[in-house]
């Protein structure tokens, strides 16, 4: 599904130059459950960015399903961001004075899916997520934290995507709770089938993944198969 070929991403003010990716390669398959792991400052916000299709590489190639992102056009990377990546972020985005349905509808009507389909579709994604149907009228700023972080990834996957990318996705929850959005993705994964790419800061978070790609200064320092048994 992906394939990275020597990114670097240089950023320059008038008087520093930053190297914030330096030479990174790797690939991921269809179906992984990959987490990429690192520090403040490590490259990781800026390799998920160059990954979710929002910024581009300095040097090197983006390849996703075996097209070169670095030559679409503006329109084409818009596309591929609408229907073929899902974002979950730590902050949760959503409406707060719309309810769980609409917050969750949203991306379908840019899609333009049929009026009369939205509704089911997003309930579905609501119900993969594990979120309690008797939530799904409430407004999103009436919900816990772990509730509006499973509307955010149900708002995710409501197009299909074939990539959810997120972004330190427990970053603003509690131990427990987090743990049971780490296990949505991980259901996701394994029964839905969808690529999950993870990004953290935190090892205990990045346990949950298959395959863990550690940053450090802009470059990999490892990638290696988590073989650890699972919370």
């Amino acid at each position: 599904m992906i394939e990275c070929k020597n990114i670097t991403k240089t950023y320059k003010s008038e008087t520093v130059e930053t190297n914030a990716l330096k030479n990174v390669s790797f690939t991921i398959e269809d179906g992984e459950f990959v987490a990429i792991m690192g520090p403040s400052g490590s490259g990781k916000s800026t390799l998920m960015h160059i990954l979710g299709a929002l910024d581009t590489p300095t040097e090197g190639e983006y390849f996703f399903d075996g097209k070169n992102v670095s030559e679409f056009s503006e329109d084409e990377l818009a596309d591929v961001r609408r229907n073929k990546i899902g974002f979950v972020f730590q902050s949760f985005n959503l409406l707060p004075r719309a309810t769980v349905l609409r917050n969750v509808m949203l991306p379908l009507v840019y899609s333009n899916i049929p009026k009369e389909e939205r509704e089911d579709i997003a309930k579905t994604a609501l119900i993969n997520t594990g979120l309690n149907e008797t939530r799904f009228h409430h407004l999103s700023n009436q919900l816990s934290g772990g509730e509006m972080q499973r509307v955010a990834i149900a708002r995710a996957l409501v197009n299909n995507p074939s990539l959810i990318l997120a972004d330190e996705p427990t970053g603003n929850l509690d131990t427990k709770t987090g743990e049971i959005v780490l296990n949505t993705f991980e259901i996701l994964n394994k029964e839905k089938h969808h690529t999950v790419i993870l990004i953290t800061h935190e090892r205990e978070v990045a346990e949950h993944a298959d395959r863990i790609i550690r940053l450090r200064d802009g470059e990999i320092v490892e990638d290696i198969k988590n073989g650890k048994n699972k919370h």
